[in-house]
C-alpha cells in the first residue's frame, strides 16, 4: 500500500512531463475529452438550472394543495376534449360546499380571473393589469408576502371594501419611487384604495399566476362591480385546498370529491364530473422531460469521450514505446508487473481528469456568460463537478488498461535492447 501511494505522485509529475514536452500532442489528445464533459456537463447544469427554476416556480404552490379544475393535469388535452368541455366550472357554490364538509382542510379559498384591464393613477396608467378576485384565505394558502401593506381585513371582505392589493411591476409603473399604500387607483372606472403591495416573485419561468401585475380585489367586492354569478362567468373559477400540515392529502382528497359529489347532487352511479389536481402531478411529468434532455446531452457527449478515449489510448500507448527502455531496466531492479501496470494507468487516469477539469471550468465559463447575458440564474452543482470528474477517471482507466497491461508484461532483457 506505502508503494501504490509513493507511486502517485510520481505518476502525477509524469503525467505533467507528458503536458509539458509534448504540448501539442497532448493538447489534441485531451481535447475530445475536454469536449465530451462539457457537452455533457453544460446540457446537464443548464437542464438543472431550468427544472430548478420550474420546481421552485411550482413550489410556490403548495404540494400540500389540491386545485379541482374540469380537466385532469396528468391527462392530453386533446384526449376527450369535448367530454371536459361539457364539464360546469368550478364555481362559488362548489368552493361553500367544501368548505362547509371539509375537516382536514386548513384552508379553502375560491379565485376568479376577471381578465386583463386598464388601471389608472392620475397621468400614469397601465394597459393590461391582471384583475383577480380572491376569498379570505387567498393570501395564506398561497403565502403571499407582502412588501407593504396587507391583505384585505375580515371586515373589508364581508363588506366588500373597496381596497385592492398591487403586485411590484403595477406599483412600479403607476407609481415610480412613490409609496402605494393608501392610494386610490381607477380600475374599469372604478375607484380602490391601495391596501397592499405584493413582494416580487422573481425570475420564474412558470408564473401561474403573475403576482407582479395582479390588482387583487376581494370576491364580494367582484361580484359588485363585475356582476359575477355565483355558478360564475368569465370561463369560471378556482378552488384550491391547503390540507393541514398533520393530515396526509388523500384524506382531504377523498374530503374534497365527497364534498363536491354531494353539493353538484351527483348520483353514486354517476362519475364525477371535476378534477382533483396536486402539484406532484405536474413534476412527475416535469422529471420525465428533463431525463429525456440528460439523456441527450449524454449522447451528444458520449461520442467525444469515445474519440477523446481512443485519442489518450493513442498517447499512451506512444508513451509506452518512448519509455520501454526504461520500462526494462525498471523491471531488472525488480519492479514488479503490477506496479508497472499502475504507474502508466494512473498517468492515463491523471491526463483524462485535467482534460475533464479543463471542460468543467469552460462550461462554468459559458453558464456564467449566459446568466449574465440572458439575466437568467445558472450554476454548476457540485454534484456534477463530481460527475463529470468520476467520468474522466473512468475514460482514463478504460484507455489506459490495455498500454498498461503492454508495458507490464514486457520481458525486461528484450526492453532493455530496444
Amino acid at each position: 500500500m506505502r508503494a501504490i501511494l509513493m507511486l502517485l505522485p510520481a505518476s502525477f509529475f509524469q503525467a505533467l512531463n507528458e503536458l509539458r514536452f509534448n504540448r501539442t500532442r497532448s493538447f489534441l489528445s485531451l481535447l475530445g475529452i475536454t469536449i465530451g464533459i462539457f457537452c455533457i456537463m453544460s446540457i446537464k447544469s443548464a437542464v438543472d438550472s431550468l427544472e430548478n427554476n420550474i420546481k421552485q416556480s411550482l413550489e410556490k404552490l403548495g404540494d400540500d394543495v389540491l386545485y379541482v379544475t374540469k380537466q385532469p393535469w396528468n391527462e392530453d388535452p386533446s384526449m376527450n376534449f369535448w367530454k371536459y368541455l361539457r364539464r360546469p366550472n368550478p364555481d362559488y357554490r362548489d368552493f361553500k360546499a367544501i368548505q362547509a364538509n371539509s375537516e382536514h382542510a386548513q384552508y379553502v379559498t375560491y379565485s376568479v380571473f376577471l381578465g386583463a384591464k386598464p388601471v389608472k393613477y392620475g397621468a400614469s396608467s397601465v394597459d393590461r393589469a391582471y384583475l383577480a378576485a380572491g376569498t379570505e384565505d387567498y393570501a395564506n394558502l398561497f403565502n403571499l408576502q407582502f412588501q407593504e401593506g396587507r391583505y384585505f381585513s375580515s371586515i373589508e371582505y364581508q363588506t366588500g371594501s373597496r381596497v385592492a392589493v398591487i403586485g411590484s411591476r403595477i406599483s412600479e409603473m403607476l407609481f415610480g419611487n412613490l409609496d402605494p399604500i393608501g392610494k386610490e387607483i381607477k380600475v374599469s372606472g372604478h375607484k380602490l384604495k391601495v391596501i397592499g403591495l405584493i413582494e416580487p416573485s422573481g425570475k420564474d419561468l412558470i408564473k401561474v399566476m403573475d403576482f407582479d401585475r395582479v390588482v387583487l380585489i376581494s370576491y364580494p367586492l367582484a361580484r359588485q362591480i363585475a356582476n359575477i354569478r355565483e355558478a360564475g362567468n368569465y370561463g369560471g373559477g378556482m378552488v384550491a385546498v391547503k390540507a393541514h400540515q398533520s393530515t396526509d392529502l388523500e384524506s382531504v382528497t377523498d374530503e374534497v370529491i365527497g364534498a363536491m359529489r354531494s353539493g353538484r347532487r351527483l348520483s353514486p352511479r354517476q362519475e364525477n364530473n371535476f378534477s382533483v389536481n396536486e402539484m406532484s402531478v405536474l413534476t412527475s411529468l416535469l422529471d420525465k422531460f428533463f431525463n429525456v434532455l440528460n439523456l441527450a446531452g449524454l449522447a451528444i457527449g458520449i461520442f467525444a469521450l469515445f474519440v477523446g478515449m481512443f485519442s489518450v489510448s493513442n498517447i499512451m500507448f506512444v508513451s509506452v514505446k518512448e519509455r520501454t527502455h526504461l520500462i526494462g531496466i525498471k523491471k531488472a531492479l525488480g519492479a514488479k508487473a503490477m506496479f508497472i501496470l499502475l504507474e502508466f494507468l494512473v498517468e492515463a487516469v491523471i491526463l483524462c481528469v485535467i482534460g475533464g477539469i479543463a471542460g468543467l471550468l469552460l462550461v462554468l465559463l459559458v453558464i456564467k456568460g449566459i446568466a449574465a447575458a440572458a439575466d437568467f440564474p445558472m450554476f454548476l452543482s457540485w454534484q456534477n463537478v463530481a460527475i463529470g470528474i468520476t467520468v474522466s477517471a473512468v475514460i482514463g482507466i478504460l484507455s489506459g488498461l490495455i498500454p498498461a497491461m503492454q508495458a507490464a508484461r514486457m520481458d525486461p532483457v528484450e526492453a532493455m535492447r530496444s
